[in-house]
């Protein structure tokens, strides 16, 4: 199946001049969003994976299937406010200000070998925090894998050194 052909382009959306991949579609399709969690944890299933570390909101859709199916825990990592333990938190630059996400102090052990999964690489400077945060906390980063990457935008760039696997590219 070509998930891409799954995947609806809204246009415009969240504002004038950006076009928008909605990922709604491929999730309405019970197939596709199979196929899209199959493919994506088969990548990763000799790696060793033992924990995989997603972003909210939709880094959890492809996370915790992902997590199940590698036998491996799963570490969220939230905006400020939503996680009840101590948390370890990193800001970092957006285009239009600063921007915070956090995790929970003991999500990631020292040394655990970990994977960030997201739906999207556009820009990369989410994910380039997400990094930080679990070197912080001394994770071991084995890959970042992602649904769809927006080549154009060159994400890769701000995460030169990880492995990044990407199911669908633009």
């Amino acid at each position: 199946m070509d998930l891409k052909q799954k995947i609806r382009d809204i246009p415009d959306f969240p504002k004038a001049g950006i076009i928008f991949k909605d990922i709604t579609t491929l999730l309405d399709d019970a197939a596709a969003f199979k196929q899209a969690v199959d493919d994506l944890a088969a990548h990763y299933v000799d790696k060793q994976i033992e924990v995989v570390a997603c972003v909210e909101a939709r880094g959890f859709i492809f996370g915790a299937p992902i997590a199940y199916k590698l036998e491996a825990s799963l570490a969220i990592i939230r905006k400020p406010g939503k996680l009840p333990y101590k948390t370890h938190e990193v800001s970092y630059e957006l285009e239009y200000g600063t921007d915070t996400l956090q995790i929970h102090q003991d999500a990631i052990a020292p040394g655990q070998r970990v994977l960030i999964i997201d739906d999207l690489l556009a820009t990369g400077g989410t994910i380039g925090a997400v990094t930080q945060m679990i070197e912080q906390l001394k994770g071991n980063i084995i890959s970042i894998g992602f649904l769809i990457e927006l080549g154009f935008l060159n994400g890769r760039d701000k995460l030169s050194g990880y492995d990044i696997f990407s199911l669908i590219n633009y």
